[in-house]
């Protein structure tokens, strides 16, 4: 997609390039954030390390785009810039059109500037690093990023906190967070990662995540998508086989505001809970049996696809236990694990051919019953999912 403001291609480019210390550019969409922007600044500005000493400044930058705002968005983060002028801290505003303004073509057109800026520093292990207006991180969520790409990861997904009790919905979010926490850590015992070792968490989303040059670039930059954009950038680094640590240390806390800018998102998802509330709708989540048996399957192929492309030996055996598992035929299975040049280009072929049988559907059931399970799993990971799955199918994990 190709943007049609022309002064898109002018934005952040009458700066002078970050100094060659500059390892992290923070990127931050505004619309309409003046009663929250002020304190989102601030929390970037007083970054600290590991002692509560303050990052050198030239050490990171942060590129705020005010985009069809109606309020003092623009103003407020101008006068900020120069309040401070030890912060590196760059403002700009533009006016989209209609059909390009949402917060993927904002942020793609930040994280695109972070790069390029990072690349003209000579910067090839510079972090672009995403928030959002509405958000305040925490005091050493710089430090953290860097320290998590340090340790070899390719892209960093932090907690976002919300800042304060989001209502009647409360009870559903810390529901939901429970359920997805508890299915991650599921995750981890049954398909562990070197690089994201439990504790682990299950968000990768635009007010907390970072990535490298290397792998923004790799990855095809952020979609160009009027929501979900970060989902379909998760999907896309996952293609690419990056390693991306989900850190509990890189934290953030947001706004609990069901007034959102998009039509699917955080916001519309709390407005949903608070009717379901209201209306006395249980709360329903995808069942855990089958998730657990697709975690215990990709763990299986992993083993399978490394055996042969690392030493050209092909597990028959188990290709033909995995095709009966996922109910796909084995001969279509060694194909695509022969072709596939990267793991996470397998898996998601795989996934759609799971999910492309015409008796696939999506089983749900009551979030607590859920919870139930995984606490049961994660407590003792011998349990076989058929034990843990109370409507009597049987999912073995072995």
């Amino acid at each position: 997609m190709q943007l049609e403001s022309s002064s898109a291609a002018c934005l952040f480019n009458n700066e002078e390039n970050p100094p060659a210390i500059c390892q992290v550019c923070v990127v931050v969409p505004v619309r309409n954030e003046a009663g929250s922007l002020y304190q989102t600044l601030e929390a970037l500005r007083r970054q600290t390390d590991q002692q509560q000493q303050p990052l050198d400044p030239a050490s990171y930058e942060v590129l705020v785009l005010v985009n069809n705002s109606t309020d003092h968005s623009f103003q407020i983060a101008s006068e900020y810039a120069r309040d401070f002028p030890a912060f590196r801290l760059i403002v700009e505003n533009i006016h989209l059109p209609a059909h390009q303004a949402h917060i993927g073509t904002v942020r793609r057109l930040l994280m695109d500037r972070a790069y390029t800026r990072l690349m003209r520093s000579n910067n090839l292990n510079g972090i672009i690093a995403s928030t959002d207006g509405d958000t305040i991180v925490d005091h050493q969520w710089v430090h953290h990023i860097i320290a998590e790409i340090a340790c070899g990861n390719d892209a960093v997904g932090g907690r976002i906190l919300t800042r304060k009790k989001a209502g009647s919905a409360r009870l559903y979010h810390l529901r939901d967070v429970t359920y997805r926490c508890l299915l991650s850590q599921a995750e981890s015992i049954l398909d562990p990662q070197v690089h994201n070792p439990f504790p682990c968490h299950f968000q990768y989303f635009g007010a907390n995540m970072a990535v490298t040059c290397k792998m923004y670039e790799q990855a095809g930059r952020l979609p160009i998508l009027p929501f979900l954009e970060d989902a379909a950038f998760h999907k896309a680094l996952l293609h690419q086989d990056a390693r991306i640590r989900k850190s509990f240390k890189v934290k953030v806390y947001t706004s609990a505001r069901t007034n959102g800018r998009v039509s699917v998102g955080f916001s519309e998802q709390l407005k949903k809970w608070k009717e379901d509330q209201k209306n006395g709708q249980a709360q329903l989540v995808e069942a855990v049996a089958p998730l657990l048996v697709m975690f215990n399957a990709r763990s299986r192929l992993r083993r399978c696809w490394y055996e042969y492309h690392q030493n050209q030996i092909i597990l028959y055996k188990e290709i033909d236990e995995l095709a009966h598992s996922l109910q796909v035929q084995p001969a279509g299975l060694q194909n695509s694990l022969i072709r596939a040049t990267l793991f996470g280009e397998l898996w998601e072929s795989v996934v759609l051919l799971v999910q492309s049988d015409v008796n696939y559907t999506v089983r749900f059931q009551p979030i607590q019953q859920a919870i139930m399970q995984l606490r049961m799993f994660v407590k003792n990971p011998g349990l076989t999912v058929s034990e843990t799955n109370p409507d009597g199918m049987s999912f073995p994990l072995d």
